[in-house]
């Protein structure tokens, strides 16, 4: 690995940015889970049950399921006008285009037992910015997530069922960051790049009291990403010694550093009634736990980097409530139409927001369908749009990052097409 522990922290507070969800985490995985804005708990089924909800496996057909999509996602330029230290700061940050392929699997009954297997991507993506101060912190941010989540079922009896598996979390990206202050020219750069493979569990639940009411409950485990490597760049010498004589002499570095940080736990609660077997509502309450974010606590073995770069830096994120509502109309044998809503709170204080992660309170919009081509093969498309609020901060928030100022326009879009096959 190539990684340095300020790399890897950067890199995890900016996966995501402006995406679908606060913070760095990415619930959108499949057709219906977009065309619903994941309020697909209670009533998740199909082969992407196995990743929203396993103990609903139980309740597929009695036939192996799967599913395989692919997600357009483009997140458009964030504007922000403001000040950065009292230095004029006004930039936006460049479009970025992705592809994103996801899988699901579930298969026929054994008895009691269903099996499953995910493969997604709950986070990642990129952020990067032209301007030179905020390239201070945000050159480059990318990140690639996959997730490989094996499931199991277990039909309890004919109105409860359980279910969960194992997370496996591999995860690679690239960190580019440089700093040109005045008087000094260059300040220090850094420019790296890594994996890991992390683990966590899932759990579920499923109670369904008669044929139209559905109730269920997820958790998602928090994983660590553990991270060791290298990292290389330079420090200009000035950041030592404090002496402008030493300004122009640049000491490079090539050294070992680590870093942990938490992916956050995950607790989804949703109720589902359908009407007249035709029209299914669902409700979700989703907490996330960002709150063990407390600080990015990088270490380097070189003690003259970590003398600079190496020092803790508060975050002191928050846990966060998200509220999904979901709408499925089965408007005919062959057509289903979806559509949901999502209220979305931002888990970073105004105190430590940077230009890695500009992250707000956000309101998601979403419309699909689905199409039965045969008794075997279906067809879908599905549209989100996530809007954040313009995030505005104020001298008063005594910002770490001297940011004072209004980020506007965070926004994304996701298309994503499917296919479903059973046999």
């Amino acid at each position: 690995m190539n990684f340095s522990k300020r790399s890897l922290v950067l890199l995890s507070t900016c996966i995501a940015t402006t995406i679908y969800a606060a913070g760095y985490k990415i619930p959108e995985q499949s057709l219906n889970s977009v065309a619903l804005s994941a309020a697909y708990v209670a009533n998740a089924n199909g082969a992407d049950a196995s990743y929203y909800n396993p103990a609903n496996m139980v309740w597929n057909d009695d036939a192996n399921l799967l599913e395989l999509d692919l997600t357009y996602i483009n997140l458009p330029r964030i504007e922000y006008d403001g000040t950065v230290a009292g230095a004029p700061a006004d930039d936006k940050s460049i479009s970025e285009q992705f592809l994103l392929p996801t899988g699901h699997f579930s298969s026929k009954a054994y008895g009691k037992v269903r099996y499953g297997l995910s493969i997604t991507a709950p986070g990642g993506l990129s952020k990067r910015w032209n301007g030179a101060i905020e390239q201070a912190s945000a050159q480059e941010f990318t990140l690639k997530v996959i997730e490989i989540n094996p499931t199991i079922a277990y039909k309890v009896n004919s109105n409860f069922s359980i279910g969960g598996g194992i997370r496996a979390v591999y995860s690679t990206g690239r960190v580019k960051a440089t700093r040109n202050l005045p008087p000094l020219g260059p300040t220090y750069s850094e420019d790296m790049n890594g994996d890991d493979v992390s683990f966590g569990y899932n759990l579920a639940a499923s109670y369904r009291p008669s044929n139209d009411w559905k109730f269920a409950t997820t958790y998602r485990s928090k994983v660590n990403l553990k991270e060791d490597g290298t990292a290389n760049g330079y420090i200009n010498k000035y950041l030592l010694t404090g002496n402008l004589a030493d300004a122009a002499t640049l000491i490079p570095y090539d050294t070992n550093a680590n870093v942990s940080i938490p992916l956050p736990a995950t607790l989804d609660i949703a109720v589902a009634y359908t009407f007249k077997q035709k029209t299914t509502i669902e409700f979700v309450y989703e907490r996330v736990y960002w709150s063990k974010y407390k600080d990015l606590d990088f270490n380097f073995d070189d003690p003259i980097v970590e003398a600079v770069l190496g020092q803790p830096k508060d975050k002191n994120w928050e846990d966060t409530n998200t509220y999904r509502i979901g709408i499925t109309h089965q408007y005919s044998d062959k057509l289903k139409l979806m559509a949901g809503f999502a209220i979305d709170n931002s888990p970073i204080p105004s105190q430590t927001l940077g230009f890695e992660l500009p992250d707000a309170d956000a309101k998601l919009y979403s419309v699909g369908f689905e199409y039965k081509y045969s008794k075997k093969l279906s067809i879908g498309m599905s549209y989100l749009y996530d809007k954040k609020e313009d995030r505005t901060i104020s001298v008063s928030d005594d910002n770490i990052n001297g940011i004072v100022g209004t980020f506007k326009d965070i926004s994304a879009h996701l298309l994503t097409v499917g296919l479903k096959y059973r046999f």
